[in-house]
């Protein structure tokens, strides 16, 4: 798939470049300036500046430290040929390539059940959802009050036709949230792909840059997949969830039994960041679909390393996780986009 539109200066499973500065006063000690520089850790990049002397001006000197990490984060989970979550591997029951390349190093590998949730539930309020609405908004509302732990996780609540609105913002209040989750109403046209650009960019993007740890972040989208009223194309949606980080489940609202060109928008934006669609019949099933994405974000694990000939010229790196053992399967994002500098 091509991925172009809208570029950004964020990155997509990096963490950026990070600066610091250190002012180190020299005093006519007469000692050499290397003396002045504090320690750093091996690894480091880091640049060393002073004016040049001048005997007509103070003798101060300013040490410029500049320090670039380069390091992606990626949460996968692995499951057997029956689907079931496999829970108790190590790092080298698996292989690692970054742009076709094998990792310079690997600088964390762990079982994360429980990392924080940043959650966004994007329902569509469209005039094609309106059969099982009300039934898919308990559904939800049911989701959240299970999965969001106080003071620990947080969730935000989007309805969209044709045009998008939060009706709750980040917070871990269940019954906020589900105030959020009954205001909506059905009716207008499908903008799906602007209401996920949306949320990852105004949203998950703020959240990723303010945040000092790892999170899982995900977007939960209800709807049948049609979408006729978006400005933004699916790839440039798809790029904004891979810069946000943010996987991507989507619960299809089709009940007719077929399988129609909605279904195939929702696969993809599942596949291409990780996540899984459900295509639920009976109504009993939605529910299931949200214990099965509630089970799936308890049962994964991280990956942490440090790419081989990275650039930050702004491109798309492909991801590619390979279980080695025989009969499992690994489910990840497909790439992130480099920085740029």
């Amino acid at each position: 798939m091509q991925r172009s539109g809208v570029n950004f200066l964020g990155e997509f499973g990096m963490n950026y470049t990070r600066y610091f500065w250190l002012a180190a006063l020299v005093i006519g000690t007469g000692l050499p300036l290397a003396s002045q520089t504090p320690y750093v850790s091996p690894g480091t990049t880091v640049s060393v500046s002073a004016p040049a002397f001048d005997l007509d001006q103070p003798s101060d000197s300013v040490l410029t430290i500049k320090k670039r990490v380069d390091e992606v984060h990626v949460l996968f989970i692995a499951t057997d040929r029956h689907g079931k979550f496999v829970r108790n591997l190590n790092e080298g029951d698996f292989a690692f390539l970054d742009d076709n390349k094998p990792p310079q190093s690997i600088n964390n590998f762990l079982r994360q059940t429980d990392l924080p949730l940043e959650l966004g539930l994007l329902v569509d309020t469209s005039g094609s959802v309106r059969s099982r609405f009300d039934f898919e908004r308990e559904a939800a509302t049911g989701f959240l009050q299970r999965t969001l732990r106080a003071n620990y996780d947080k969730a935000f609540v989007m309805g969209f036709s044709s045009h998008s609105h939060v009706t709750q913002d980040f917070t871990d209040n269940v019954a906020l949230l589900s105030q959020g989750v009954n205001s909506l109403h059905s009716g207008g046209g499908t903008a799906l792909y602007d209401a996920i650009y949306r949320a990852c960019h105004d949203k998950f993007m703020k959240s990723k840059d303010s945040s000092d740890r790892p999170t899982r972040r995900a977007i939960i989208v209800i709807s049948d997949g049609e979408d006729n009223q978006s400005e933004v194309s699916k790839a440039q949606a798809l790029e904004m969830a891979e810069r946000a980080e943010v996987i991507v489940y989507a619960i299809s609202t089709d009940d007719s039994g077929l399988i129609l060109r909605g279904d195939k928008v929702l696969q993809d934006l599942a596949d291409a960041t990780g996540g899984r669609a459900f295509f639920p019949f009976k109504m009993k099933d939605v529910k299931s679909a949200f214990a099965a994405i509630e089970t799936e974000l308890r049962s994964q694990y991280v990956v942490s390393y440090l790419p081989a000939d990275f650039d930050a010229d702004g491109r798309y790196r492909s991801i590619e996780i390979t279980a080695l053992k025989k009969d499992l399967q690994v489910r990840a994002r497909k790439g992130y986009y480099a920085p740029r500098q």
